[in-house]
């Protein structure tokens, strides 16, 4: 193998960094891309085993675990990513002759550290761990492979097999993960049409509330408790919503060293290159920080679904994968609080036609603004099912009217503030 290919990516304890993002956020920055080969230690694998290792092992935190790991490797192969899982066995004695044998050298001791003595000492606890967490996660997609390691040559030769064995299986099998398929819903319920397109806001009502809430989201954000917390803030809409004027509103009221803005786009070659989540993932903001997404991680059940760029299976895993992806972010303290920006038909129109006659908003309507009105009512089926699908009480979905922008705003804010006082 061609080492300008191969990437060795060691994970020890979590930094003072690592330490405050979700405990896969670092094997999703360390994703090689397609072409490109990851060798892992200090896997994923580590806190399954030791839970697995404890003198009282919790049953259903070992299988909880064990499923998200499912998940995590399902959704992996479904992306394309050949899993390769080796586990390489010695027997106690074999263990304690390398040991002996690699610390007797000057030249090898180095390779013998205090956890292998400690490892030894506790040969039969640790291999009853290693044999609740293999099969928990011995899968057909990844199954593990168990490698006798006492012989050198014999050692090198299994791995050798096992590795090419793997990469000759070039289809791929689009798999059902276990947790992420979901039975289809009944009629969904058309949320869209129910909201009051007609509030609007008073100007002088507008000037003084708006005042009010960024002063209110200043000390939230500044309070100490907030310190142990981060907020991610995801604007979805039609064209011409208004994502653009409620994200100014909201940073006004920040920090600019305290937050990020990240507009989501269609997906460069290196994006394209990795799962999906992938360039998602590189955005989530550490402790104390704040992320907000003009656009998101929903472009796959909405623009990637309507204009069929993905495939319908793939679509249809991605509200269980988004599921699981925000449930991680929230159960490492994260706020997160999604917005739907909805306005009329008409309304739309009537800005459209605004950005072409006005010079310096002529850059805000491009051909794709045009074709997209055209399917109008498939991209509103997607939103509600959408919808449907993803609001959950740790990550809840916000449908605001609007067609009057400073009633659009306020409400905005209004919802980040309110979230922001429950929680900080």
């Amino acid at each position: 193998m061609d080492p300008r290919h191969i990437h060795t990516l060691a994970f020890g304890e979590p930094d003072d960094v690592e330490a405050e993002f979700p405990p896969y956020w670092r094997y999703w920055n360390a994703m090689p891309a397609k072409g490109e080969t990851g060798i892992v230690f200090g896997s994923w694998y580590v806190r399954l085993l030791r839970e697995c290792y404890r003198k009282k092992a919790r049953p259903e935190r070992v299988e909880a675990l064990a499923a998200q790991i499912r998940r995590f490797e399902g959704m992996l192969t479904t992306e394309g990513v050949q899993i390769v899982k080796l586990w390489y066995h010695l027997s106690a004695k074999a263990q304690t002759e390398r040991i002996k044998r690699l610390k007797s050298s000057p030249e090898t001791s180095w390779q013998v550290s205090p956890d292998d003595y400690r490892v030894a000492k506790k040969y039969d606890r640790i291999c009853d761990a290693a044999h609740i967490a293999l099969a928990h996660t011995d899968v057909d997609h990844a199954p593990w492979v168990v490698i006798p390691s006492a012989d050198d040559h014999l050692r090198v030769v299994r791995t050798t097999e096992t590795v090419l064995a793997t990469m000759k299986r070039r289809a791929i099998p689009l798999v059902a993960h276990a947790g992420l398929d979901r039975p289809r819903l009944g009629p969904v319920a058309n949320r869209l049409a129910d909201l009051d397109y007609d509030a609007h806001e008073d100007k002088h009502d507008y000037d003084s509330e708006l005042g009010l809430l960024q002063g209110r989201l200043a000390r939230a954000v500044r309070s100490e408790k907030f310190r142990e917390r981060s907020l991610i803030l995801a604007f979805e809409g039609q064209d011409a919503a208004g994502k653009g004027g409620a994200i100014q509103r909201v940073v006004q009221a920040l920090d600019a060293r305290q937050y990020d803005i990240t507009p989501i786009a269609a997906p460069l070659p290196h994006e394209l290159a990795r799962p999906y989540l992938w360039r998602f993932w590189r955005h989530v903001p550490r402790q104390n920080r704040i992320a907000l997404f003009d656009r998101s991680w929903y472009g796959r059940v909405l623009v990637e679904r309507v204009e069929k760029l993905t495939p319908p299976g793939l679509w249809r895993r991605a509200y269980a994968e988004i599921n699981d992806f925000e449930r991680q972010l929230t159960d490492n303290g994260a706020i997160l609080i999604k917005f739907w920006m909805a306005i009329t038909e008409d309304v739309q129109l009537a800005r459209f036609k605004e950005r072409e006659k006005t010079p310096f908003k002529r850059y805000k309507i491009t051909p794709d603004d045009w074709r997209n009105r055209k399917k109008w009512q498939e991209y509103a089926q997607a939103t509600n099912e959408m919808l449907a699908r993803t609001d959950l009480p740790h990550a809840p979905w916000y449908a605001i009217p609007a067609n009057d922008k400073r009633y659009a705003r306020l409400q905005v804010l209004r919802h980040i503030v309110e979230t922001l006082e429950q929680h900080v």
